[in-house]
């Protein structure tokens, strides 16, 4: 599996409550959330989708292996990307 949370994370909690396998915990210098690769099952087999990003509330927080943000900009928002002010 290959789901991970970038430096984007604000710390929320969110995804650490409803990961059903556990697999989120905080990182090292508790810098940002981190998904174990060994544990994390993507919620294959128990959700349609990755709990994680379907509760994170941060656009682009939680990417795929390919680096493509399961949330990305607008999708929480609405706001085409050409709205966006990108930090």
């Amino acid at each position: 599996m290959a789901l991970a949370i970038i430096d984007k994370c604000v710390n929320c909690h969110a995804c650490q409550m409803v990961c059903p396998t556990g697999s989120i915990r905080k990182g090292k210098n508790d810098l940002h959330f981190m998904i174990n690769q060994d544990t994390c099952t993507e919620c294959e087999g128990s959700y349609d989708n990755p709990q994680c990003s379907s509760i994170c509330p941060v656009e682009c927080a939680i990417v795929d292996g390919d680096g493509e943000p399961m949330n990305p900009y607008g999708s929480l928002t609405g706001l085409p990307i050409e709205k966006a002010v990108l930090v």
